[in-house]
């Protein structure tokens, strides 16, 4: 399970001018939400749209019989629907809440997928398959020896997840499910670099020591 932990420091980071165009297009997005533009929320789902399906398809590439049931655009359209919904009903008022926000629908619909998916009586539980995922961006969890060996303890990844203290979800959140640069995550934190590493390598830790602890409670939180 320790290779779902440290694949998270193998992320890539954005280009600076990517990083640029993010901060500042999703606050203008933001802003003509709270004057009343209905149209903003619809340009921040698209937004968020790559990113969100980058981290599903990563997630289901190290598992190939999982697609045979429920392929990658499916998923990320259930997210999508629940991200929908939470911006209708909430105010969302910096790029601070809603990349938060995003990550929490994000890693709930992952949860419920590992869940619904891999539980004793589903048949993708015992299905065996020899495929071997292709490396992809964002981590290396093709190695059939390290990378977990069922959906369950990616469903207490994510559980435990929702269990850090706020500032380390919260670095976990534009890091990990949001894929965004050190740089610009620090900036949307408002905290420095250096800080942002500093939690960034706590959680890891925390989540490393909570996972091998044995949690078996995988709830929303």
């Amino acid at each position: 399970m320790w290779t779902v932990v440290s694949a998270m420091s193998e992320l890539p980071q954005l280009s600076a001018e990517s990083q640029f165009v993010t901060e500042s297009h999703i606050q203008l997005l933001i802003e003509r939400g709270l004057h009343g533009q209905p149209s903003a929320h619809d340009e921040l789902l698209r937004y968020a749209c790559e990113r969100l399906r980058r981290l599903t398809r990563k997630m289901f590439h190290g598992f190939p019989a999982l697609r045979r049931w429920e392929e990658t655009d499916d998923i990320f359209q259930n997210a999508m629907l629940r991200l929908h919904r939470a911006l209708e009903s909430m105010r969302v008022d910096s790029v601070r809440h809603f990349f938060n926000l995003a990550a929490q629908q994000i890693r709930w619909e992952l949860l419920d997928l590992a869940k619904h998916h891999f539980g004793p009586t589903c048949p993708a539980a015992n299905h065996h398959t020899d495929g071997i995922a292709p490396n992809e961006d964002g981590g290396k969890l093709h190695n059939r020896a390290e990378e977990p060996e069922d959906l369950e303890e990616w469903a207490e990844f994510h559980a435990q997840v929702g269990r850090l203290s706020e500032e380390e979800r919260e670095v976990v959140n534009l890091l990990y499910y949001e894929g965004l640069g050190q740089t610009e995550a620090a900036k949307i934190l408002e905290i420095s670099t250096r800080t942002l590493k500093r939690r960034w390598q706590s959680a890891r830790l925390n989540l490393y020591e909570a996972i091998h602890r044995g949690g078996t409670d995988t709830g929303r939180q």
